[in-house]
């Protein structure tokens, strides 16, 4: 890969190797790009651990109004609509502009794509590539695509924080590598960071992914949306392995039930069953096994037998764990998948700070509400990074001169969330909440300064005790009823607050 040079005043930063990232970059070509790992390509992000697929409206039976009402359904009420039926509109385009890359999805004996079913999806509309590892060949033909764009520089680094000039305007990054704080200056920032189920000790989600572009762009001015609203995905295998693996919704899709230790249906007699939306299907679980029963995903029989083949991902996780998923059912239980919240973004993915843009999960788009439908994650980052790169390319170059951000001494101890705070994110602001232990959490994170994990975990707990009410993935047993529809936007400024108020 040839390296073109770069100067601040082209040069655009983008930060993350997901799914969202890599978009990005290759959308941004012909403008120079430096993209920012936290691991080499390929490695250390959730996108390649994405099994389900890309909701996309292609069936003849299906259009982009019904996929966007589902998605609207799932969202409880703070899906924004427009936003809805523009994404499930670029749908069928973005999947094709997969293709011209040379990534293979699973296709029908005449041609046409496979389309699998997911919960609370009224159509069979998840475009899905070997079978349960999309992600992975997603990821792999978008590394390969960076990989030959001369305009695409990689640096494998770690966010710490933002550059910013005279008038607030963010004008680059400071990263460190091998322990080591650098500048690097820019014309726009990308945050591409993914998002923080690493703070919780049972999580699908790498352990690096910790909430660290939120908490930069916190500390740069940025507003943010939604922090509550965390997805804990209904079918972790508990398996004992940390990170959990994941057993693919669609497998559900596909006819596998949820069944306690007797057999019984834990799902039985709740709406959708065991295709309700993913926080219904995650709280049914979770009240089953406080109840001291043990859940299971049955697969046994022709699905099962089916595994190696339509599923290699999961029957690989299961032979691992020793699972026969033809003969055995599967132990499952909820555990932190995806964040819903995140840094307020308009239409075209910019922030409230000029010369910040976000995309992909540490974004807050207004697409999956209170509660993300199925399959819509992949879905949000690519239809989001080409309007990204149209509004950098329309945006006038920052004159003020730059304030330069602190170099930190050393950023030993800062990756990755300690235990003592993912054990309090499990136990307090978890599938459900109530006051006495979010503000047991507020005082245990606030008790841990110059953590960056607990700073991140503190304001997702002081977002879940503001939200006096149980909505989507925000479940509050001391208040189990609705106010009308609102969103949460914090400000840096509402956060110094709020941590002042816990110190107090």
């Amino acid at each position: 890969m040839s390296i073109v040079p770069r100067s601040p005043a082209d040069r655009v930063v983008v930060v993350g190797g997901g799914v969202a990232g890599l978009a990005t970059a290759l959308r941004l070509a012909p403008c120079p790009v430096t993209l920012i790992t936290a691991a080499p390509l390929g490695l250390g992000t959730a996108t390649g651990w994405a099994q389900g697929g890309i909701a996309s409206a292609i069936g003849r039976d299906d259009a982009p109004a019904l996929h966007a009402a589902d998605t609207e359904a799932a969202g409880a009420g703070l899906t924004e609509p427009d936003t809805a039926l523009s994404v499930a509109q670029a749908g069928p385009g973005l999947i094709d502009w997969l293709v011209g890359l040379g990534i293979r999805f699973d296709r029908e004996a005449d041609g046409t794509l496979a389309l699998g079913l997911e919960a609370a999806h009224c159509r069979r509309r998840i475009v899905r590539a070997r079978g349960d590892s999309t992600g992975a060949t997603v990821l792999e033909g978008l590394v390969r695509a960076v990989q030959a764009c001369p305009t695409v520089e990689v640096m494998v680094a770690t966010l710490h924080d933002l550059i910013r000039d005279a008038d607030g305007t963010v004008r680059g990054v400071v990263c460190a590598r091998d322990g080591a704080a650098f500048r690097l200056s820019a014309r726009a920032v990308v945050l591409a960071t993914g998002g923080l189920g690493g703070l919780y000790a049972s999580t699908t989600n790498p352990r690096g992914a910790t909430g660290r572009g939120l908490l930069a762009a916190s500390r740069a001015g940025a507003a943010l949306r939604d922090l509550e609203f965390v997805q804990f995905h209904p079918t972790a295998i508990a398996s004992g392995r940390d990170p959990m693996p994941l057993a693919t919704e669609a497998l559900r899709g596909e006819g596998a039930a949820l069944i306690d230790e007797n057999g019984e249906r834990v799902m039985a007699g709740v709406t959708g069953g065991d295709l309700a939306p993913r926080d219904v299907v995650a709280r049914g679980i979770f009240q089953a096994l406080a109840r001291g029963r043990t859940v299971y995903l049955d697969t046994r029989g022709a699905l099962g037998r089916s595994m190696p083949t339509r599923f290699p991902t999961v029957a690989a996780l299961c032979a691992e764990a020793g699972i026969d998923p033809a003969t055995q059912p599967i132990p499952v239980r909820p555990a932190a998948h995806y964040h819903m919240g995140g840094i307020l973004v308009d239409e075209a993915g910019r922030s409230t700070v000029p010369g910040l843009w976000a995309c992909g999960e540490v974004a807050s788009t207004g697409l999956h509400g209170a509660n993300r439908l199925a399959s819509n994650s992949l879905l949000e980052a690519l239809a989001f990074a080409p309007r990204i790169s149209e509004a950098i390319a329309k945006a006038a170059p920052a004159t003020a001169p730059i304030r330069p951000a602190p170099l930190p001494p050393s950023f030993a101890g800062q990756e990755g969330a300690p235990d003592a705070v993912r054990a309090i994110m499990e136990r307090h602001v978890g599938v459900v909440r109530d006051e006495a232990g979010l503000i047991q959490a507020i005082d245990s994170l606030a008790a841990r300064p110059g953590c960056p994990a607990a700073e991140t975990g503190l304001m997702i707990a002081c977002a879940a005790l503001a939200r006096r009410e149980s909505r989507g993935a925000h479940w509050r047993s001391d208040y189990p009823g609705q106010l009308p529809a609102h969103h949460s936007v914090t400000t840096p400024a509402e956060a110094n607050a709020k941590q002042e108020l816990s110190d107090a």
